[in-house]
């Protein structure tokens, strides 16, 4: 059970958060793929993004095991609601924060040996800590970004409900109806969690953050001297993957024909070869150069020779392009 206690002076310091956390949804989105828990939700997104997972994740799992303790430090508070901010923020974990966190892990999970890098990062070491933002950002462009749009989405509805609500009902409506398990008698809130854990306000208020990959009950903090978070989980549309898919394939195709579409999509999961590319669309190896020539030419891809073979990589006006942020090249005809 976990219970907060509030004081006469959090009710009106509590801040009902309007967008998803970026590293929040990373570390619970990471569960979610390691669980079966939720396929009705989830299952089209985790046989997408599993098999273009490779050792991104690696580092992100050994700090967050599939059930118990995952170290504070992962979800930095007041992050911002960049992924830029949010890895900023990890870069810049104290060492105090590092080695004690770390600590806590390997108590919480003895029997789960921490790989030896971690050795280097509870040391605070800088190379050890741009070693787990990197992962976290390559986590983050396979798993998230394609769907972070719809997962804004679903998280911003979430929010104009709950201010709805607090406008009609005030607070307390808010925080009785935030799980089903929830339970509000001030001047406490109970709500369903895997051990007894108390938090005690004391003046600081509470962040209510919405998650679109929270599963179950309300997560928070193990340390409860950090700042006060209750994430929780949102009203999902059942249809949500299948709309980012929808809109992508649609608007892409329309504009530069299913085939480039479909090269410039798996050109976007991982730079490539020539070859490496056909294999994953399933074409001939010249019709895959063809369209690689085309995107070239119209500055989505890269191409550099690299010894014997030439590697392709998405430009960032390839990547724009795929989320919509900008029109694409007028050059384009379609196949």
């Amino acid at each position: 059970m976990l219970r907060i206690h509030f004081t006469s002076d959090d009710l009106s310091r509590i801040r009902l958060t309007p967008r998803a956390d970026i590293m929040w949804e990373i570390l619970l989105s990471s569960y979610r793929l390691r669980h079966s828990a939720g396929t009705v939700l989830f299952g089209e997104w985790r046989r997408a993004v599993t098999p273009r997972l490779a050792t991104d994740a690696l580092a992100l799992t050994a700090l967050a095991p599939p059930v118990g303790y995952a170290v504070d430090f992962l979800t930095p508070v007041g992050a911002g609601q960049t992924l830029a901010e949010g890895t900023e923020a990890l870069r810049g974990t104290t060492r105090t924060r590092l080695r004690n966190d770390l600590e806590e892990l390997s108590r919480r999970h003895p029997g789960r040996p921490l790989p030896g890098w971690t050795r280097d990062l509870a040391d605070g070491s800088p190379e050890a800590l741009t070693h787990l933002a990197d992962s976290v950002t390559g986590y983050f462009s396979t798993a998230l970004k394609p769907y972070w749009r719809a997962i804004q989405l679903q998280v911003t509805r979430d929010h104009d409900w709950r201010r709805n609500t607090l406008d009609e009902r005030g607070w307390e409506a808010v925080l009785a109806t935030l799980h089903p398990s929830a339970q509000w008698n001030y001047p406490e809130l109970r709500l369903a969690f895997p051990a007894d854990h108390d938090i005690h306000l004391e003046g600081r208020g509470l962040i209510l953050q919405p998650s679109f990959f929270c599963w179950g009950p309300p997560t928070t903090f193990l340390d409860t001297e950090l700042t006060p978070i209750l994430v929780y989980p949102v009203e999902r549309s059942v249809d949500w993957y299948a709309s980012t898919q929808r809109t992508r394939h649609s608007a892409l195709a329309a504009l530069l024909g299913k085939t480039r579409a479909r090269v410039l999509e798996l050109v976007a999961v991982g730079s490539c070869t020539t070859t490496q590319l056909a294999g994953r669309a399933g074409l001939p190896v010249q019709t895959a150069s063809n369209q690689v020539t085309v995107l070239r030419e119209a500055d989505l891809i890269s191409s550099r020779r690299h010894r014997n073979t030439v590697i392709h990589t998405i430009t960032t006006l390839g990547e724009a392009l795929l989320e919509g942020d900008t029109p694409g090249p007028r050059s384009s005809s379609h196949v």
